[in-house]
């Protein structure tokens, strides 16, 4: 199946002229496509950043303590952004993972103080119903009914904020556990903080998913197009299906780290989330067309993201600065993106060269 997709792939490329062995050996060589690959770009812009905050912030910044907040504090983003890579590279997006991390976090409440749940358990069945969730709303109605994503994600958003007013009455609700913070926010394995070791987890199996599986495979295939994945036999779907329910069960996951950090369900986490997500993978250099990015992209694009919020509030900029700096970076993300694709003439500037001569 893979060398029936890789024929079709390259004959697409390659066009109607030319054969798909031709297409395989024009493509540049790996020194080549690392010089101008987007993560490279990005590497180099966090190195930058970093000795930037270092140089003005020598005091606090690069300090042992403030590098182990600032994981800490990117372990939420870190997870549901590597959820929101997977629909990005199917050529998907989602529009409701904020609304539904603040959903799974009134699940988790319910599992725990109505239920008598005990915590691991509630935890690992929140994480099952916001996969579950993901799969059975925006996956089934945009891989099996072929609605348009845009529509689906922003109605299921809607949705899942008016099931969290209504639960929630607009009131933070307390998770009857002393676990949840005193040993899974603040605790420590080998000196590692329990959400950082998660987020290094779920990027392990993440990247090795998308690297060396045949869903990796799929994955990459759907999103490049889907036309010649299923010529070649993928059910497309069902990858699609899967790549939403993936998105639901991290963006519950983050959920339960960002419960933990105050011991309760609040019906305004996630308020963020999506937009910060969206800027993190789109500069690691997932494109918003799919079937292009990987997991080490959007991690240094959420290290970026991270180093930027911690120096910028350590030098007294509020949060308004930073989402007006990730707004421009999101644009700016977009239009790499096109340029990297289709080159600058694509942009077709010329209608303002044609202006400014007429005027």
């Amino acid at each position: 199946m893979s060398n029936d997709l890789e024929n079709a792939l390259a004959t697409e490329a390659a066009g109607a002229g030319d054969s798909p062995d031709v297409a395989l050996s024009t493509r540049p060589p790996i020194w080549n496509r690392v010089l101008h690959s987007r993560v490279t770009s990005i590497s180099v812009l966090l190195i930058l950043l970093l000795v930037f905050f270092a140089i003005t912030q020598r005091e606090t910044f690069l300090t042992f303590d403030n590098m182990v907040l600032l994981l800490i504090s990117s372990s939420v983003l870190f997870l549901v952004s590597i959820g929101l890579t997977f629909v990005l590279l199917v050529g998907g997006f989602d529009l409701s993972i904020g609304a539904l991390m603040a959903l799974t976090t009134f699940i988790l409440a319910w599992l725990v103080n109505q239920l008598s749940v005990p915590i691991v358990v509630a935890m690992a069945l929140t994480i099952i119903f916001g996969g579950l969730l993901g799969f059975l709303t925006n996956g089934f109605l945009i891989g099996r009914l072929k609605l348009s994503f845009m529509v689906v994600t922003l109605g299921t958003m809607t949705l899942f904020m008016g099931l969290v007013k209504l639960i929630s009455g607009g009131q933070t609700i307390v998770i009857k556990s002393t676990w949840l913070v005193d040993t899974f926010s603040f605790g420590k394995v080998v000196g590692i903080p329990i959400p950082v070791l998660c987020s290094i987890a779920v990027f392990a199996i993440a990247a090795f998913t998308l690297r060396y599986t045949l869903f990796g495979r799929d994955i990459y295939a759907v999103g490049g197009n889907q036309k010649a994945a299923r010529l070649s036999g993928i059910n497309v779907s069902r990858t699609v299906m899967l790549a939403y329910g993936l998105a639901g069960a991290c963006a519950a996951f983050g959920g339960l780290v960002a419960a933990s950090r105050t011991g309760s369900a609040g019906p305004t986490i996630g308020d963020t989330i999506m937009l910060q997500a969206a800027a993190a993978v789109l500069i690691g250099g997932t494109s918003l067309r799919g079937g292009s990015g990987s997991i080490l992209g959007t991690a240094i694009g959420v290290l970026f993201f991270g180093v930027l919020s911690n120096g910028l509030t350590a030098a007294g900029f509020g949060t308004q600065w930073q989402q007006t700096i990730g707004g421009i970076i999101i644009v700016g993300a977009a239009l790499a993106d096109k340029v990297q694709r289709d080159g600058w003439a694509s942009l077709d500037l010329r209608i303002f060269t044609a202006r400014s001569r007429r005027t």
